[in-house]
């Protein structure tokens, strides 16, 4: 027979414990989400701006997926020239992402759409007419103009060579985290330089830097607004149109708001499973 000698106060104790170590605030997140979405659910303008803004979800989510998969190669390549013994490879990879870190991301995307895009098109107007004799004065490189140009790719490239400076830096750090041993050891065996980078190194780098590279996806996610500056037609950009024209801009931004909100906390609910995962295998 076991004799209850929990007094009172310890209970006291032991309860404020356990509400201290509740998850308040997904809780209140949560307890928001529902208020909201009553709102979608009665609310006549809530409704209208909600299917507005739905057109703008599969834009930021693209500009994304596909600005991160480039980021993800360009950084990969780039922390492989931060550790290379080549003084050529080396500097180019150091400028780039000191110049790409430097550099505000609105700037860049403003540098990309006004500059960088107006010389390409320059070039290639150029290349258009010095092959005349051969394709023809109607050639397409001839006749590009620059509302020929999509400025999502605009966005995309921007995101992309940005975060490649920072996904660089990323890799760096978690290829210089594995013992010089092993490379070695690697080296040793018979395999080569990139053999050893590719099955011996790099797997085990990728496990430790796959937290920051998670959180520099949701980075890039909510930077993917920026596209709205350019007149890309994302979430925020369908938010904004809405709100010049109605006024409504408390529900517009509470809108757009608790979508991004939503959109963050599924992709780091994602990304930490992928996470949790990776270190079972």
């Amino acid at each position: 027979m076991t004799v209850n000698t929990e007094t009172p106060q310890s209970a006291q104790v032991k309860f404020v414990d356990r509400l201290a170590q509740l998850p308040w605030w997904f809780i209140l997140i949560l307890l928001l989400s529902v208020i909201l979405a009553y709102q979608f659910a009665s609310n006549e303008t809530y409704q209208q701006l909600f299917r507005r803004i739905l057109n703008g979800v599969l834009v930021t989510l693209s500009i994304t997926a596909v600005a991160y998969s480039m980021a993800i190669f360009i950084g990969l390549c780039a922390g492989l020239g931060r550790i290379s013994k080549n003084i050529f490879i080396f500097n180019l990879a150091t400028l780039y992402v000191q110049i790409v870190r430097g550099i505000p991301m609105l700037v860049q995307i403003f540098y990309w759409a006004f500059v960088i895009f107006p010389l390409a098109i320059t070039f290639f107007n150029w290349v258009g007419g010095a092959m005349t004799p051969f394709l023809g004065a109607d050639n397409a490189l001839a006749k590009i103009k620059p509302s020929d140009i999509n400025l999502y790719w605009a966005v995309v490239l921007a995101l992309a060579f940005a975060y490649g400076g920072y996904e660089a830096e990323t890799f760096r750090a978690g290829i210089e985290s594995i013992g010089k041993g092993q490379m070695e050891a690697a080296r040793s065996l018979g395999m080569s330089y990139f053999q050893a980078m590719r099955y011996i190194i790099l797997p085990q780098a990728i496990r430790r830097v796959l937290p920051p590279l998670s959180n520099d996806l949701i980075s890039m996610l909510k930077d993917s607004s920026l596209a709205s500056v350019l007149g890309v037609r994302d979430i925020t950009q369908e938010a904004r149109l809405y709100a010049s024209t109605t006024f409504r801009y408390i529900e517009a931004y509470n809108s757009l708001a608790f979508i991004y909100l939503i959109l963050t906390l599924s992709l780091s609910l994602v990304t930490r499973w992928i996470e949790t995962r990776w270190k079972q295998l």
